[in-house]
């Protein structure tokens, strides 16, 4: 008896520290895993940017200081890019203002009718110019998103006018007056809304502005054709992928679960096409056919959608026909004016390898910078301190910063270099180095 007593008395101690140990391994493993999928280790650091050695550079630097300094996101949860993008297509902003403006109809020349918001400033200007920001949202936004209206609002009290893009078919309460809607590299609302602020206001300067999807259409819009820099300060892109051929290849892969974000997308977009099939789908359209709509409806991927429904509304025999045509990379090196790109590494949605575009466009082109963030997801951006985000974002800041910059060299620009040091920018005396 008393061996057994003893027996148990050895025994039961060990009991608690056994359980102890499991629960110490099960809350390590959890922390393990937070640390992980947070990236709470990663470090914060500026921008890396990619720019050549030019007189405009420097000038532009040091007048938008925000390019060089570092980006610090919320400390909790602001080093995933997951939740960054999450976040921003969840709530758009927080706290976001409701800006007043006022809607204009501009009809098209095959039927459409394109609509955009216009705000007036709220304050002058600091260069005493009127300069007009010409702002391109993401796929399937419009101005009443929480991120736009965020953007319009500071860029209103910082002096400047906005004319906000609706892309075509994206608002809710907007029907369709033809069998077309906006897709993926068509810059005719935006030129129709361009020429519409030029003609209104002739002595408006422009700040060209893309965001995602936005991006690759303001870039296209300016290289297509060297008139559309006319009265152009500077383009702006932020978070676009610049080659949808290219791009296609790695939204079918897993990693950064981009797979799942395509399905995502490709759910919003059939949503926003159902929305107006009765216009896309009925007899006045000759475009579409019935088989088209039932593939629409079991489409997985942006790509199915449009391979079958997007690349029609423009004649396109293949996809990547579509692709190549409706990509600003063929376009782009034909810009001139200032160009700020403006990327994260940590975007679930462009993968690294598209990264080359604008890196090597900035290593050739002196009118280029390209700022590469560790954080902000896709179009996210936060700043904070450790768990709440404020309501202006490091984006909104960086875009007007670089106007300001831009207006600023207008008004007074530095004097040349020598020919000897800078060969190239003895055309500096045009604004432009």
């Amino acid at each position: 008896m008393n061996t057994h007593e003893s027996e148990v008395y050895t025994v039961a101690p060990e009991m608690p520290a056994m359980f102890d140990g499991m629960k110490l391994a099960a809350v390590a493993t959890v922390l393990y895993v937070i640390v992980r999928c947070l990236n709470l280790k990663s470090p914060t650091a500026p921008p890396d940017l990619t720019y050549q050695d030019t007189t405009l550079s420097h000038f532009l630097l040091k007048s938008c200081p925000i390019l060089t300094k570092e980006y610090i996101p919320p400390l909790l949860w602001g080093k995933s890019g997951h939740l960054q993008t999450a976040l921003y297509g969840k709530l758009g902003r927080v706290s976001s203002p409701h800006p007043f403006g006022l809607r204009k109809y501009l009809p098209m020349q095959d039927g459409a009718t394109a609509t955009f918001d216009l705000f007036e400033p709220l304050a002058d200007n600091q260069s005493g110019e009127d300069v007009t920001m010409v702002i391109c949202p993401g796929i399937g936004n419009h101005s009443e998103k929480h991120y736009i209206r965020t953007f319009v609002d500071h860029s209103q009290k910082q002096g400047y006018r906005c004319a906000v893009l609706n892309h075509l078919g994206a608002l809710p309460n907007i029907e369709l007056t033809s069998p077309r809607m906006f897709t993926y590299g068509c810059t005719w609302e935006f030129a129709a809304m361009v020429g519409f602020i030029k003609k209104t206001y002739p002595q408006t300067k422009l700040i060209v502005v893309g965001f995602s999807l936005g991006g690759n259409i303001v870039c296209k819009f300016l290289g297509e054709n060297r008139t559309n820099q006319e009265r152009v300060l500077c383009c702006v892109s932020v978070c676009q992928g610049y080659s949808a051929l290219r791009a296609q290849e790695t939204f079918l892969q897993w990693d950064q679960c981009r797979r799942f974000y395509n399905f995502l997308m490709a759910d919003n977009m059939k949503k926003i096409i159902l929305s107006h099939r009765g216009v896309l789908f009925g007899v006045g359209s000759t475009k579409m056919v019935d088989a088209d709509l039932s593939r629409l409806y079991t489409a997985t991927s942006l790509m199915q959608i449009d391979d079958n429904i997007m690349r029609k509304f423009h004649g396109h025999n293949s996809l990547k026909e579509y692709y190549e045509k409706e990509s600003c990379v063929h376009y782009i090196h034909n810009i001139n004016v200032p160009l700020l790109l403006v990327n994260s590494g940590d975007d679930p949605l462009v993968h690294n390898s598209l990264l080359t575009i604008p890196r090597t466009l900035a290593e050739k082109k002196e009118n280029v910078v390209f700022a590469l963030t560790l954080h902000g997801g896709h179009l996210g951006f936060f700043e904070g301190a450790v768990l709440f985000p404020q309501p202006l974002t490091w984006m909104d800041k960086v875009i007007v910063g670089y106007a300001n910059a831009i207006c600023q060299w207008e008004k007074q620009k530095p004097p040349c270099l020598s020919q000897g040091a800078h060969s190239s920018e003895t055309k500096c005396q045009d604004g432009k180095a």
